[in-house]
């Protein structure tokens, strides 16, 4: 493979444009064989484990990965559609050397990714990462190649799914069921499409299930997470008690409450941990939230006795500091929860159950639990741009961003680059949303002509 001198993981793993690079079958391979070579361990099973979600580009990737995976020696384990945070428990589950999840999370399903877990279910350092790239580029590769009955084999595992169903309701507290709730949840026609309408089924409620039938092209197609209106107008419709919904991925979680109205990660979190601290299951009374959440989330658990710390964007990034901090509850506003007792990533079908057995356990509907935490209006504007550049080589843009942060008498301006696409994003929060919207589409407009 010629060596694009490019950086292929961001944020979350590798992700681009289906069959173009570097989300080709050609790169697929090559880090496979990298990444086989990194990850395997002496006194491992000599296992990689690949799940995916529902997009038609992951039965090439998906081939791709295991071809390259096999010719270094090591096995393989496939599981099929399956959530990401499925993937990271079957890995620690199985004991394998390592997960693989071909995924774009809530990208377009043209769109594809390839990200990694560790043996102990956790997203791959940035260092581990490196290498496996590093790896890729270099020749040392070219001279290994396992002969005979030295090349892996792969097989399909089918009972993966039923094992992450099972762990996902012992996650639920014993005695407490969810009959009398009507549940919508939308399952963005991607991996939890089967999995969650069960485990919420099983567990006694009375669910209504959209977004459910993918066809490998439909999958965030105007639906979940990044497009909850549907799920909104169905707990309307069906006078349903909450609505929950997924990503293409099932990594992601928002919810609305009876009214259908939008509960975003930020509040999930914060009543997660109201009544987590209450019950003494809060870990050193800590939360962890990125540079993203509100700062009337922050402020309203302040208030409460509870402590915020703020990680980089990425649930990774959330992670290494909750294990830093000895916090258990942390993630993003978009929908990323971890439960970090619960599973080692964000966990969609987990984060809805634990907003639901909170409901339970408190006797309060989820209109209720949301208005304990006061948000300020905050506005995200999204620019795409041609090609990702050190924001700091213009002037212009760092000039208007000051502007801005001036006539701010109340709120915060946050502009970074997408770590999974080529946008840049455009953060402000106020007191005022006529005066952040103006903000934010000033400054989004000198990003436009100037990053052109």
């Amino acid at each position: 493979m010629s060596d694009k001198k490019k950086k292929l993981f961001g944020t979350d793993g590798i992700r681009g444009k289906a069959n173009h690079y570097p989300m080709t079958g050609e790169v697929a391979f090559e880090v496979g064989r990298a990444a086989a070579h990194v990850l395997k361990r002496k006194n491992g099973l000599n296992k990689i484990l690949i799940g995916k979600d529902t997009r038609l580009s992951g039965y090439m990737l998906e081939s791709a990965l295991t071809s390259g995976i096999c010719s270094m020696g090591m096995n393989v384990l496939l599981v099929g559609p399956m959530p990401t945070p499925g993937i990271a428990f079957v890995t620690r589950s199985l004991r394998v050397d390592a997960g693989v999840v071909i995924s774009a999370s809530h990208n377009s399903y043209d769109d594809n990714g390839i990200k990694f877990f560790s043996s102990e279910g956790m997203k791959l350092p940035d260092s581990t990462e490196a290498l496996i790239e590093k790896t890729m580029f270099s020749k040392k590769l070219e001279k290994i190649r396992p002969e005979g009955a030295g090349v892996g084999r792969a097989k399909r595992i089918d009972d993966a799914s039923g094992r992450y169903i099972e762990y996902v309701k012992s996650t639920f507290p014993r005695g407490m069921t969810l009959e009398g709730m009507k549940v919508v949840v939308d399952c963005s026609n991607g991996s939890a499409y089967k999995i969650m309408p069960m485990v919420l089924r099983e567990l006694g409620a009375d669910v209504i299930a959209i977004n459910d039938k993918p066809d490998g092209i439909n999958i965030n197609a105007n639906c979940g997470t990044t497009h909850p209106e549907s799920m909104q107008r169905a707990v309307r419709e069906y006078k349903a008690d909450i609505g929950i919904a997924h990503d293409g991925d099932a990594d992601r979680t928002l919810i609305c409450d009876e009214n259908g109205r939008l509960i975003d990660g930020d509040q999930i979190i914060a009543l997660c941990a109201l009544d987590m601290k209450k019950n003494g299951m809060l870990k050193n009374n800590t939360v962890v939230a990125t540079v993203m959440s509100n700062i009337g989330f922050e402020l309203s658990l302040k208030k409460a006795g509870i402590k915020v710390i703020r990680a980089n964007v990425g649930d990774r990034y959330v992670v290494e500091q909750m294990v830093k901090h000895g916090a258990n509850l942390g993630g993003e506003q978009s929908g990323h929860i971890i439960f970090l007792d619960l599973n080692t990533t964000g966990d969609g079908p987990i984060t809805g159950l634990q907003v639901l057995s909170t409901m339970c356990r408190t006797g309060r509907s989820i209109s209720d639990l949301a208005s304990q935490i006061d948000i300020f209006p905050q506005i995200l504007v999204n620019v795409r741009v041609k090609k990702m550049m050190d924001l700091e080589k213009f002037p212009a843009i760092a000039a208007v961003i000051k502007k801005a942060e001036k006539k701010l008498k109340k709120g915060r301006v946050l502009v970074r680059p997408s770590g999974t696409e080529p946008k840049i994003r455009v953060m402000v929060e106020g007191d005022d949303m006529d005066e952040i919207t103006m903000l934010a589409n000033e400054i989004a407009d000198v990003i436009r002509d100037k990053m052109k």
